[in-house]
């Protein structure tokens, strides 16, 4: 045997660590580091109580945290990611869209919003917790809906995670969540009331089984096989308690270095130096001085005044770097997060707004779309054949084919962006149409707009210089010829 294959024998596990990765190694540095091996969910379903309450508890008093959704909120959704539907008959198209958009006011089970603000309420909710229940409700003829179908919102809250435990019918539950044989979501068992209603006289622990056709759940998935959402503030909860205690601490000193106080030494207690009244109950009489006062002091007696330390010069750039690793592990850019534009020019922000663009359309349409506006769709169309409120004709599967139009999403200097979107058009790198879906319009009903416009124009004789259309040819004198 030779030298080097008595090292590998007699020292096996030094020679892997020689000859492997570093960050896999036992070493000095990596002395203490023992990461969990354990999967997706057992990881989630341990911590996601006290991770979605600490997330909530962080966006009720932090003021980075709530403003870092309501960013990703509002670029995500902002007015509402709506529907056009594509089926090939133009009458039956434009009478789906005017139904829809009936419903969109009757589609909050609670009566508080439309369809596009249950939305915003479903993608907070599952920023700040992590997931986001919705029901799917169908409602009586009697309740007067122009489609027998309304939506409920619930809390992650409702579906319990220590709901863990195998059927006689051979199904079984993981968090809440009822699965079959080949592991197909079939039911969700979901408590009644959330159970942190503590002021709620109907408050319940029961558990209720909802079929999996009826409910929604949403949740962006990070690793395969994940069953629940973790709070998307997970990475960095400890860093924004730490940062708020701090900021918090940074404040009262600076409070306290506004303070100016003064301290007498006398000789005598009965001694007045600065004219001061009868002490009080405690023993201190307090004294004050004005503008231009000159004090006389007797020999031995003296004033000492407070000198109290001020915050550091370092603390800007200290709170600024945190704010932007905390910017990172949420996904944001640091001036969304902090609203601070110093230094900020043209080309720095679209950069950061690119990347963070890609990750809200990555979200709307893996998410909110496919997750949330899709099965809804189909419920909808469904429940609008069943009700006739919708004419039946044709294929019944093109009532179902629809395309969902995210909000546009504006920039800095809209001009060069309007000229780079004309230069692509007239390039045939891209259709009109796919430009007015980026801005979150839909084509067909711009172009209506538009040739309405045009024609009232021409009714009226009116004429302007935004008019694009070639004037008509003059007539031709067929007698000259």
């Amino acid at each position: 045997m030779t030298l080097l294959g008595r090292l590998k024998a007699l020292l096996p596990g030094r020679w892997r660590m020689a000859s492997g990765y570093e960050a896999a190694a036992n070493t000095r540095r990596t002395t203490g580091w023992w990461p969990a091996t354990s999967d997706i969910n057992t990881l989630v379903f341990g911590g996601l109580d006290t991770l979605r309450s600490r997330s909530r508890e962080m966006v009720r008093r932090n003021p980075w945290a709530t403003n870092a959704l309501d960013a990703f909120v509002g670029n995500c959704v902002g007015a509402g990611i709506k529907p056009q539907s594509l089926h090939p008959e133009a009458a039956i198209r434009e009478r789906i869209q005017k139904l829809w958009l009936r419903w969109t006011d009757e589609a909050d089970a609670s009566g508080l919003t439309d369809f596009y603000g249950l939305q915003t309420l479903a993608c907070r909710s599952t920023a700040e917790g992590g997931e986001c229940i919705i029901r799917l409700r169908s409602r009586l003829p009697k309740d007067g809906l122009s489609v027998p179908l309304q939506l409920q919102i619930l809390e992650g809250e409702h579906l319990p995670t220590n709901e863990n435990r195998r059927l006689e019918n051979g199904n079984y539950i993981r968090a809440g969540i009822e699965f079959n044989a080949i592991g197909k979501r079939v039911a969700y068992h979901l408590y009644r009331e959330h159970p942190g209603d503590s002021l709620n006289p109907m408050a319940s622990t029961e558990l209720v089984r909802v079929p999996a056709e009826s409910v929604l759940h949403l949740f962006r998935p990070i690793r395969p096989g994940q069953l629940r959402g973790q709070p998307w503030l997970a990475q960095v909860l400890v860093k924004l308690h730490e940062l708020d205690q701090y900021d918090d601490a940074e404040l009262v000193r600076k409070k306290t270095a506004a303070m100016f106080a003064g301290f007498v030494i006398k000789n005598a207690p009965e001694d007045q130096i600065l004219g001061e009244g009868e002490a009080d109950p405690s023993g201190a009489a307090l004294a004050g001085l004005e503008p231009g006062t000159l004090q006389v002091l007797l020999p031995g007696e003296d004033v000492k005044f407070s000198s109290p330390a001020d915050v550091g010069a370092s603390y800007e750039t200290f709170m600024r770097v945190q704010l932007r690793s905390i910017a990172a592990g949420i996904g944001i850019t640091y001036e969304q997060l902090t609203g601070d534009l110093t230094g900020v020019n043209y080309s720095s922000i679209r950069a950061g707004l690119l990347e963070f663009r890609r990750r809200c359309e990555q979200f709307q349409h893996q998410v909110l779309v496919f997750q949330m506006c899709q099965p809804i769709w189909r419920r909808w169309i469904q429940a609008a054949l069943e009700a006739e409120a919708l004419p039946y004709a044709g294929d019944p599967a093109a009532y179902s084919e629809v395309k969902w139009i995210p909000p546009g999403f504006a920039w800095v200097d809209p001009l060069k962006d309007i000229k780079a979107q004309m230069m692509a058009v007239r390039a045939g790198f891209k259709s009109r149409s796919e430009v007015v879906s980026e801005q979150g319009y839909d084509a067909e009903a711009i172009d209506r707009e538009i040739a309405a416009d045009n024609q009232r124009a021409d009714d009226l004789g009116l004429s302007y210089d935004t008019d694009p259309r070639p004037e008509e040819p003059l007539p031709t004198d067929e007698s000259n010829e």
